[in-house]
């Protein structure tokens, strides 16, 4: 990925700026659609109305998903992959896109500074869509805060009779790492400002109007789904929901505009829908079914990601939003890096840059456990090498023989210094698949029927490789309450670390035979999804002792500081 010459390599936000961009009725028009019906947010962005589904493309297309696998801290460069791919294919002659996640504010002001690609492999305009964009994160963000306000004006209303909830449950949400904010009294100070209570925030991405979001079909199961939300129980232990509030066509009207999938472009001019963004972690970790789908009806190729690694997302991908939609990849990507690969071996991650043949060796199985999970979901693999100028032919040349002992194709990708031209031999790699040896069919990890606790132990057994399976109290006594609910046949959103199999990112590479502990269990009925907690994970994050933002800044107009 890295540059080799002496002359520096331009950074994201220069190669951002130095790009002409089309008008984006012009990219519009190259996708069939008629300029006059998309709704431009400014020059270059621009939603796209859902009449221009079209479901016998959507069955005909390619699906393309890029994984990765287990991630060092800075990550592997799986949207930088996505977007390269997706340039490759056009290069080669063939009608492609990218459908990716919008970023989120909290991690671009936090640890990463951007998440829209890098190099001559980025959707435009970068500036834009880690920022503000279409404003689907703020409307997001309202929609979950508004249920929040109307719940606890019925609190109030209803207080001291037998209609007031003995629990909530719902969380407020804001797009911002604010640790402070996890745990807090609100409606203090007397009561005309509210009944106090316990009350916490959480980030936007892990909101489960973001989660439903992105898994809905269109407007009416949108509200259906909002309707099935969960927001506290009664007295008498009952869930109270959304319809029960009565708020759910309400709260639909704010994400009216936010549900239509956004349409920018590369810095190759090629088509890219960016729409929806749910952390990997806590959430399902996939850009919109919508998006995906729109950009299925206008393209013969479609490059999507997960988050983070295949463990994570991919499992998540296939196992909940492709059982929901119907979507089938036709080929799997998986995304490495030499220094992911020692980091795994054991090397600090000061390091990992350094050559070094035996800690990539000894990092090996790590990516050979992505492998065999792809392969056990029926997925046709493609492993993809992001190259970096510290990187040495020993090692490629190891890495090429280790994934042909393991029957996978195997292609270095340049795209982050040469746009498509430099991802063509992934991209050449992906058709060869497509043609001669699509993915099967999905083999699920865990049928619906299964009871709750059997899907998690698939998916820790399966998936991480675990030993055992335990279950805090928290976590048995509501799986017998979903249970009586009928909740035991949803899809299981496992919620752990994304830098190791097992719920401690102490523990790297692959290891087997550990103990997971499922300590909490959550009702997202609205998305349609059990949310397993597995270790310590925060749902709200903090922010670094050198944040991004003390680098992100105006000069002479133009922003700096975003990667």
């Amino acid at each position: 990925m890295s540059h080799n010459d002496s002359k520096p390599f331009p950074s994201d936000i220069e190669i951002s700026r130095t790009t002409k961009l089309k008008p984006i009725s012009e990219i519009a028009s190259h996708l069939g659609i008629n300029p006059d019906d998309i709704i431009p947010y400014g020059r270059t962005k621009a939603k796209i109305p859902l009449t221009y589904l079209n479901e016998e493309k959507i069955k005909q297309g390619n699906l393309i998903l890029v994984t990765a696998i287990t991630p060092n801290k800075a990550g592997v460069g799986k949207t930088v992959t996505s977007v390269a791919v997706s340039l490759g294919l056009n290069y080669l002659g063939k009608k492609a896109c990218v459908a990716l996640r919008e970023p989120s504010l909290g991690p671009c002001f936090g640890m990463k500074g951007g998440a829209a690609g890098g190099g001559y492999s980025q959707v435009l305009p970068m500036e834009d869509i880690n920022l503000h964009f279409t404003g689907d994160f703020h409307a997001i963000t309202c929609a979950n805060n508004m249920i929040s306000a109307l719940l606890d004006n019925y609190q109030y209303q209803n207080r001291n009779t037998d209609k007031a909830l003995d629990r909530i449950v719902w969380r407020r949400v804001l797009d911002v790492n604010d640790r402070s904010l996890r745990n807090m009294v609100s409606g203090l100070g007397g009561t005309a400002n509210g009944t106090p209570q316990e009350a916490g925030f959480d980030i936007t991405p892990a909101s489960e109007i973001m989660a439903l979001f992105c898994l809905a079909s269109d407007l009416d199961d949108l509200q259906a789904r909002i309707e099935r939300i969960v927001l506290g129980y009664t007295s008498d232990k009952k869930p109270f929901t959304v319809h029960d509030l009565g708020i759910g066509e309400a709260i639909t009207v704010l994400l009216k505009d936010a549900l239509l999938p956004n349409l920018v472009q590369t810095t190759e001019q090629t088509p890219a829908f960016v729409h929806g963004g749910p952390f990997a972690n806590i959430a399902h970790g996939c850009n919109s079914v919508l998006a995906t789908k729109m950009a299925l009806s206008t393209n013969d190729f479609v490059v999507t990601e997960s988050g983070f690694g295949s463990d994570l997302g991919a499992e998540k991908f296939l196992d909940i939003k492709c059982r929901v939609s119907g979507l089938r990849p036709k080929a799997t990507v998986i995304v490495v890096t030499s220094a992911a690969l020692k980091l795994h071996g054991g090397v600090p991650a000061a390091e990992i840059s350094k050559p070094n043949l035996a800690a990539m060796v000894a990092g090996l199985p790590n990516l050979q456990r992505h492998i065999q999970n792809m392969k056990n979901f029926g997925q046709s693999v493609v492993v993809s090498f992001n190259k970096f100028k510290h990187d040495t032919e020993e090692e490629i040349n190891h890495l090429t023989e280790f994934c042909a002992s393991e029957g996978v194709a195997f292609a270095i990708n340049n795209g982050f210094t040469k746009g498509g031209e430099g991802a063509s031999p992934v991209a050449q790699k992906v058709l060869d698949i497509i043609e001669n040896n699509p993915s099967s069919d999905i083999n699920f990890t865990y049928d619906l029927e299964d009871s709750i606790r059997t899907k998690i132990e698939k998916i820790c057994k399966k998936i991480y490789r675990a030993g055992s399976v335990t279950f805090g109290g928290s976590a048995l006594t509501k799986m017998k309450q979903f249970e009586a609910q009928g909740w035991d046949k949803l899809p299981i959103c496992i919620a752990k670390t994304q830098y190791s199999f097992t719920d401690d990112e102490k523990k790297i590479c692959a290891p087997t035979d550990f103990n997971i502990n499922i300590r909490d269990l959550v009702i997202n009925a609205g998305a349609g999804f059990i949310v397993a907690v597995a270790g310590e994970i925060m749902r709200m994050p903090g922010l670094p002792k050198d944040p991004q933002a003390m680098r992100i800044k105006l000069v002479n107009g133009e922003i700096e500081g975003l990667s």
